[in-house]
């Protein structure tokens, strides 16, 4: 069994050896860096696109495989058409491919170059979560089923559809990775059974994969059942021993109800799980977007809080599944060998309850295990000739019995038709289809699609293949193509505001982050991104992740006490820091040099941007001039000088008669000293 390997980076293999390829650069472009994973035929490594300067993952053949003396050229091709085919889908949810090519300078090297996500796989959740709420498994395969249903609009199928390759995105992005087993579906290119190889994963093979190997849309479809089976009950459906005995499990089985398990599980959960597993793929939804059609009408069930829905559980039923028997896993056979791959159809007749697969699946009996012809019945001896009353009788029931067995046969399967597939078509196209097979068209509520491009159909009812009644009613829904939104104006709204504005538009919030703001009242939202209207023209998909930036308020800002520093300094400070400052008052201060700051008000705490602080700056002390006291008295002298403000200490000039009249003073006449400040009086 071929199993290969996801493009993601969840953890890096320690290695016995050096790798030779790490740290050799392909075609001149990617540099080879550490191996993420190993499978049969490729290993991943992350790797450095040096031309675009971004980190990749690298998908590289083993050694020996696809080169033209190992005779195994067509792992090449088919490494080529993973490249080919899987380039074709641009979708969210589906891992891109970027490039493809061999570098013939190291060995032969073919490679695949994809989008690397870091992060995980669904076989990891699984392992840590199941079994989980029908809620979260239907929301988990909901995108898968959305990638898978793109991949079938185009005609791919992946055929390997299985948890290791559902890559879980560190933010939460889930993306289906490894189309490398999908090739385009025609006529010549059905079958994925080659010399007796089954390619895909056992656990999850639909049944005709190993009975006649042919896939289409509804192998990946029953894949995803048994994924869904897996979520919900935490075990895979069937085991064995080998994986032959596996894989005839799923010819031979069931896949039993998920409530067996988990008791609780509503019974259309059940029915989802039968349908999209059935082993008539016939009756399996016709492609992914069915499927999905089918998984969101459960998800609406589920959020409504309905436990019950006898008329869901009958539309999700596989025609002819009925409870207590298909739905429990029972056998169809005790035979559990594995049996040749065309499977013949055997001659009886069909009993009540049966499908044409068990049918098929039976080996008819051998000779010598068949009962023997009952002997001719032989008139007693003796005994007269019966008339033909009882003959005739017994001709009437049996002409009743095949009358009552024909109207059944007839009310029951005969009269009905099937639904043709009209998926993807246009409007006026699948009515021109419905119409030449003789059925009427009405139209449910269009809905939304990321797959289906605007006007075409999503989905019937009943599906493609469905029996219906010859002139009944096909209800189909219209795709209004892909939901997209403007970003709302959020700028002014609070976060609860914000967040229910989003959600009105499918939305989600992202990172919420805190900001100063001096326009935006604290708890309202200061921006968006991306913001408000239509960015570049482009309406925004569901889900989108919007960032939102939320006002702390006013930025306080903390006032320090300028008294006694530079009045300049300290008006600088505070300007820079918002403010507004007013010097209100100019003073004299005997004790505060000029310039500086006498008094602050504020003097400290906290302020807001555009405040007010006054300050009350020094002219330092005040000057007075020093009277002239030239022959005055002494006494009259020293009178004048205190009277200016001045202290006054008489002493005697160099020329000195009786101390009666002043002669000088010091500092001198005229000049200007601080008041108080002591004059020296010279007397004669």
């Amino acid at each position: 069994m071929h199993e290969d390997t996801p493009a993601r980076a969840p953890r890096r293999p320690a290695d016995g050896e050096r790798d030779p390829l790490v740290g050799r650069l392909l075609d001149g472009r990617y540099r080879v860096g550490p191996r993420i994973a190993r499978g049969g035929m490729a290993s991943v490594y992350e790797a450095h696109d040096i031309r675009l300067d971004r980190t990749v993952a690298v998908k590289i053949m083993h050694a020996g495989l696809g080169d033209a003396t190992s005779g195994d050229e067509a792992f090449a091709m088919r490494f080529v058409r993973e490249a080919r085919a899987a380039a074709r889908l641009s979708h969210p949810n589906v891992v891109a491919v970027y490039d493809q090519g061999g570098d013939h300078a190291a060995d032969g090297t073919v490679y695949l170059v994809m989008e690397l996500v870091t992060g995980h796989t669904l076989r990891d959740t699984i392992t840590k979560e199941a079994p989980m709420s029908p809620e979260r498994a239907l929301a988990m395969l909901d995108p898968v089923l959305s990638a898978l249903a793109s991949a079938h609009r185009t005609g791919l199928v992946h055929r390997d559809v299985k948890p290791e390759n559902v890559l879980i995105a560190d933010d939460g992005r889930i993306k289906v990775a490894d189309f490398g087993l999908a090739k385009a579906v025609s006529a010549e290119t059905q079958h994925t059974a080659t010399q007796g190889v089954l390619i895909g994963t056992v656990s999850y093979l639909a049944p005709e994969l190993v009975t006649d190997g042919k896939a289409d849309a509804r192998a990946d479809v029953y894949a995803v059942g048994v994924m869904l089976y897996e979520l919900l009950t935490g075990t895979k459906p069937h085991t064995g021993e080998t994986p032959i005995q596996v894989a005839y499990r799923h010819v031979h089985h069931d896949v039993p109800a998920p409530s067996a398990t988990v008791p609780s599980l509503p019974a259309y959960v059940d029915a989802l799980v039968a349908r999209a597993t059935c082993r008539d793929r016939s009756l399996r939804p016709a492609d992914a977007a069915v499927l999905l059609h089918h998984v969101r009408r459960v998800q609406g069930a589920l959020h409504e809080g309905v436990r019950e829905d006898p008329e869901l559980f009958a539309d999700l039923m596989p025609v002819g599944a009925h409870a207590g028997a298909d739905m429990t896993g029972s056998e169809v056979t005790d035979d559990t060998t594995p049996e040749p791959m065309d499977v013949r159809w055997i001659e009886e007749p069909v009993r009540p309850h049966t499908t044409a697969l068990e049918v098929q699946a039976r080996p008819p009996a051998p000779e010598r295990d068949r009962p023997a012809p009952p002997p001719p019945p032989q008139a007693a001896p003796g005994r007269p000739r019966r008339g033909r009353r009882p003959l005739v009788l017994l001709l009437l029931g049996v002409l009743v019995a095949a009358a009552i067995g024909g109207g059944a046969y007839w009310y029951g399967w005969a009269r009905y038709t099937t639904t043709p597939s009209v998926l993807g078509l246009e409007k006026t196209a699948a009515e021109t289809e419905l119409a030449d097979a003789g059925l009427s068209v009405e139209y449910g509520d269009a809905a939304y699609s990321e797959s289906v491009p605007k006007g075409e159909v999503i989905s019937s009812e009943p599906g493609a293949g469905e029996r219906i009644l010859p002139d009944d009613v096909v209800t189909l829904v219209l795709s209004l193509g892909p939901e997209r939104y403007d970003v709302p104006k959020l700028e002014g709204t609070t976060l609860d505001e914000a967040e229910a504005a989003l959600a009105d538009v499918q939305f989600v919030v992202g990172k919420v982050s805190e900001k100063w703001s001096e326009t935006v009242p604290e708890g309202q939202v200061i921006s968006s991104d991306p913001g408000f209207g239509t960015k570049a023209g482009k309406r925004l998909p569901v889900d989108t992740v919007v960032d939102l930036v939320v006002s702390k308020g006013r930025q306080p800002i903390k006032v320090k006490d300028f008294t006694g520093k530079d009045s300049d300094k300290a008006i600088d400070e505070l300007e820079s820091r918002g403010l507004d400052v007013e010097v209100v008052d100019e003073e004299y201060s005997d004790d505060v040099d000029e310039g500086d700051v006498i008094s602050q008000d504020p003097a400290d705490g906290r302020l807001y941007k555009g405040d007010k602080v006054e300050l009350v700056v020094s002219l330092g002390p005040e000057l007075i001039e020093v009277p002239r006291v030239f022959f005055e008295s002494t006494d009259d002298a020293v009178a004048m000088l205190e009277d200016a403000g001045f202290e006054v200490d008489v002493e005697r000039a160099q020329i000195y008669f009786d101390g009666s009249r002043a002669y000088s003073t010091n500092p001198p006449a005229g000049e200007m000293v601080p008041k108080g400040s002591t004059i020296t009086l010279y007397v004669v």
